[in-house]
């Protein structure tokens, strides 16, 4: 995530990308945008807000040599000469006007632009920012004609959100240019991750977190749930969510014994894990460092509500992760031929 407190935008342009599946055609600006207060107010935080909240990163990717990667080879341009800045953007928009590969990608406006003085990890540096926005909005415009006010509905851009943007900073490790990414249209996510950006998880403790996390919520869903109810599996997420919030560094052999009483348990999760792994293509690590801001982020999405065909919903607090055990049983009544759930407490709050 970064810090925008300082940021500032030193150029910025605007083009339109077309889709050569419906004889759209790219257009393209000749100049750089020259905001006046109000819209440089509004839109410097119109571009960074989403960056705010983004935790995984990414690194450029190519199956051969990463600097064929074009974003790449266009990123370190704009970065080594500012003043090719036009000219590449315009080649900017016309690979992602290349990776069009459907009649379903959608036109737009494309948003470039340089910041300066972001704020990532603890360093101050400058970034290239690409922007995709699909989405129009429609607004009223009032104006006055003969003496009277009269109304008219024109289409714009939300200020509430971007579509699709990316964030390169100039700054790295030994796995190349820091990227973040946001995608709030992700109907055609491949077109924008794999085809136009070709980027891949950083190899962190931020993405062996978030996939290990992945692979817990997809077997308590896929496996637990559906084997041995909601129960088990919200009691899985809360055990699982509270070992990642206890321990530092996460070695998937204690995980299990720590959240599995029976082997045949172990062998189930075995299994999935192979599978996950093969769909996904990717390696767990057996063991690694917990990424905090992961954890927490992951937290607020997973939902533990029992809902039920009877009209009525269980709420299980996914920081006390005993509770289920102690205080919530499952059965089933012979004579309604029904399952119940049957709740322990001391007195209503």
């Amino acid at each position: 995530m970064i810090t925008r407190k300082n940021a500032s935008i030193s150029k910025f342009i605007i083009h339109k990308v077309g889709n050569k599946f419906n004889s759209t055609k790219n257009a393209f600006s000749e100049k750089l945008v020259e905001f006046d207060e109000a819209s440089y107010e509004l839109m410097l935080p119109f571009l960074l807000r989403p960056f705010g909240s983004v935790v995984q990163s990414y690194r450029f990717n190519h199956h051969a040599n990463i600097n064929l990667n074009e974003i790449n080879s266009y990123s370190a341009q704009i970065f080594s000469d500012e003043n090719a800045f036009i000219e590449i953007s315009k080649h900017i928009v016309t690979h992602l006007f290349e990776q069009s590969t459907s009649a379903n990608i959608k036109t737009g406006d494309v948003l470039i632009a340089m910041f300066e003085g972001i704020e990532y990890n603890d360093m101050t540096t400058n970034a290239l920012g690409i922007f995709k926005i699909e989405n129009k909005v429609n607004f009223f415009q009032t104006y006055l004609e003969n003496d009277s006010y009269d109304v008219l509905v024109q289409k714009g851009i939300s200020s509430k959100k971007v579509d699709k943007g990316c964030l390169i900073l100039n700054q790295g490790d030994n796995e190349g240019n820091i990227i973040l990414t946001v995608d709030n249209n992700n109907y055609d996510a491949q077109y924008w991750i794999n085809q136009f950006l070709n980027i891949k998880y950083a190899d962190d403790s931020n993405n062996h977190t978030q996939q290990y996390i992945d692979l817990c919520k997809d077997f308590s869903e896929d496996i637990l749930k559906s084997t041995y109810g909601a129960q088990e599996k919200n009691n899985f997420l809360a055990k699982t969510i509270d070992f990642f919030k206890e321990n530092e560094v996460v070695n998937v052999e204690r995980f299990k014994d720590e959240l599995f009483e029976e082997d045949k348990h172990k062998s189930m999760f075995d299994d999935y894990k192979k599978t996950f792994e093969n769909e996904q293509n990717l390696v767990l690590r057996n063991q690694f460092d917990v990424s905090e801001r992961v954890v927490t982020k992951e937290k607020k999405k997973i939902k533990t509500d029992i809902k039920l065909d009877t009209h009525f919903s269980i709420k299980v607090d996914i920081d006390a992760p005993d509770a289920t055990e102690e205080y919530l049983e499952r059965g089933y009544d012979e004579k309604k031929k029904m399952h119940y759930y049957k709740v322990f407490f001391n007195e209503e709050s």
